[in-house]
């Protein structure tokens, strides 16, 4: 059972008394004239807030609410709170009054947002709460907001409210950073109201100060990581690219711009010996420095893989086990090619890379688009290698996808947008490198890291030419094979004159690897003597597979001392198998003069 001082009860109202009529005569009679002094004071440009207060969002609403269902004179006491609640026991706190009944500038004095009202078309300024006192210091009422509010000016709002009294819709601006060092976050909401036409707007600044300076901090660290990727990376690409003696090659890496984390993109270029050479560039899926890492380790695999001077395909297929190695969840795209001059095409293999661009010397481009197998990393898959024809006047390009793919666009559409740069760019191959960037769009602020890797097989003529020759001799075997090695190769270094000492190191090597075939090769043989400009080099191809290597003979045999007697006296030597079968084992001396 309910206590007796808190049942409901209707209390008794006495009429009022007649001195009370006079009090509220004179009661009214103030109020009349307080009205009379508000209107002066807006038409001196001065805007009582009781009045916007009644045309803020939610008011009217609450308003008619109140009008639509009253509450029954026996649910009120004294104030806003039910009868019930109406007596308190002696000593407690007033009642405290309902939310709808609060006036609106006593809420927006308290609250910690600041808050402005301006008015009119120059936005004169109507009202401040203590908050924004507080912040910015006392603001004169009734002048324009660019001399009242500088600091709205200073931060470029005003131009902000022009667009809310044009479209009377709401707008807002995220964390800027005010005088003072603070940041706010604005929203502007336009106000109607008939005394002034309805051009008014209310600013609401909310301090994210400590959201700015997180969030401040979270993009020093990104770009700190961003940096740390870039350097890696950077680091673990050829500072200076391998130069062959017959071709020119340039290389440009473009990281991804500040939004976007650095990806693995790779690229190098490998002098495997005999004039050949290997070029290769890939794509590590993902981003950050783990990319990076593993575009490191699979490039310096790369490079072990090329010492062994094997096909391309099954440069791949190694590399196709190490990635899984590495990070099974990780794949790479790779393309894998080898030049040789004396070939004159572009022996290459690829793991889900996109085509090799090769323009011949009459502008013509061809893709290079099979055989391709599945990325890096996905394991049991057979690699193959396909050829194209590089020969001297040509230029080939390898790149990655951020050279060509966009978001709105079919990656087609960006190989043939390149194929198209391709045939009309001349010049160096860092020029035509550069042209067929700036012809992607590529700046600064891409969306992906870039890798290009542009080769020339330059077409020599005149002077030039004549320090770049080929000579062969078809050897059948037989007791007269040597001798006859012996005397080709004296009259050709002869007709190249080359000094006296490596006219007799050459005829001498010859000699040896003529004789190493003899002995454990099979016909068809042939030897080929190929001179640089930087460079002399010997080889003898057979048709047998087994590879040579060198080894300490013992006093008393009697074979086994040519490869040594090679090796001891070439600047470097080396075999390989030949893709019809066979095998090929070179040597080479650095020309008089050559660094």
């Amino acid at each position: 059972m309910l206590h007796p001082r808190w049942r409901h009860s209707p209390v008794p109202r006495p009429g009022p008394e007649p001195a009370e009529d006079a009090e509220n005569a004179e009661n009214a009679e103030n109020a009349e004239n307080a009205e009379n002094a508000e209107d002066n004071d807006t038409r001196q440009g001065f805007v009582n807030f009781t009045r916007w207060s009644a045309r803020l969002p939610g008011t009217q609403r609450r308003a008619a609410a109140r009008t639509e269902h009253p509450v029954p004179p026996d649910r009120l006491g004294d104030g806003s709170v039910p009868a019930a609640r109406a007596e308190r026991p002696t000593g407690e706190a007033p009642a405290v009054p309902a939310l709808d009944e609060l006036p609106v500038r006593e809420v927006l004095d308290r609250v910690p947002a600041l808050v402005a009202l301006v008015h009119g078309p120059d936005h004169r300024l109507a009202y401040v709460n203590d908050a924004y006192v507080a912040a910015f210091g006392a603001r004169p009422i009734g002048a324009p907001a660019r001399d009242a509010l500088p600091e709205l000016d200073e931060l470029g709002l005003l131009p902000l409210l022009d667009q809310v009294l044009r479209s009377g819709k709401l707008r807002t601006i995220k964390s800027r950073k005010a005088p003072g060092g603070r940041s706010y976050s604005f929203t502007c909401t336009p106000v109607t109201d008939g005394a002034c036409g309805g051009r008014a707007v209310l600013v609401f600044a909310t301090d994210v100060t400590d959201h700015a300076e997180a969030a401040e901090r979270l993009r020093a660290s990104e770009r700190r990581q961003r940096e740390t990727a870039v350097t890696l990376q950077r680091s673990l690409l050829p500072q200076e690219l391998e130069q062959p003696d017959d071709l020119r090659i340039a290389a440009t890496y473009q990281p991804g711009g500040t939004e976007a984390a650095v990806g693995g993109d790779w690229y190098d270029v490998i002098t495997l010996g005999g004039g050949r050479t290997a070029l290769v560039i890939g794509d590590v899926m993902g981003r950050g420095v783990r990319a990076a890492a593993v575009m490191g380790q699979l490039r310096t695999a790369v490079r072990a893989y090329a010492r062994l001077d094997l096909p391309p395909h099954e440069v791949l297929q190694l590399l196709d086990g190490l990635a899984t190695e590495i990070d099974a969840n990780q794949i790479a795209t790779c393309v894998y090619a080898v030049h040789d001059p004396n070939e004159g095409r572009l022996v290459y293999a690829s793991a889900g890379h996109l085509p090799i661009l090769v323009r011949d010397e009459n502008g013509a481009v061809q893709r290079a688009d099979e055989p391709t197998g599945p990325p890096l990393g996905t394991g049991g898959w057979i690699h193959s290698s396909g050829s194209i024809a590089l020969g001297p006047g040509s230029t080939a390009v390898l790149y990655t996808d951020g050279l060509v793919e966009r978001r709105n666009e079919d990656l087609d559409e960006g190989i043939a947008a390149l194929e198209a740069a391709l045939a009309g760019a001349t010049g160096t191959p860092q020029v035509i490198c550069d042209r067929l960037v700036r012809s992607a769009g590529v700046t600064a602020d891409h969306d992906d890291d870039v890798a290009v890797l542009v080769l020339q097989h330059p077409a020599r003529t005149g002077p030039d030419g004549d320090l770049f020759r080929n000579a062969a001799l078809e050897l059948l075997g037989g007791v007269e094979a040597a001798p006859r090695a012996r005397a080709f190769a004296s009259g050709v270094l002869t007709s190249w004159r080359f000094p006296p000492d490596l006219h007799d190191l050459g005829v001498l090597a010859a000699s040896e690897l003529v004789a190493n075939s003899l002995q454990h090769g099979t016909p068809p043989m042939r030897l080929r003597l190929r001179r640089t400009d930087r460079r002399l080099i010997i080889e003898v191809t057979d048709g047998d597979d087994h590879l040579p290597r060198r080894r300490r003979a013992e006093p008393g045999d009697e074979s086994g001392r040519g490869i040594a007697i090679v090796a001891t006296i070439a600047s470097a030597w080396g075999s390989r198998r030949t893709p019809g079968g066979g095998k090929a084992v070179w040597c080479e001396f650095v020309l008089p003069g050559v660094k």
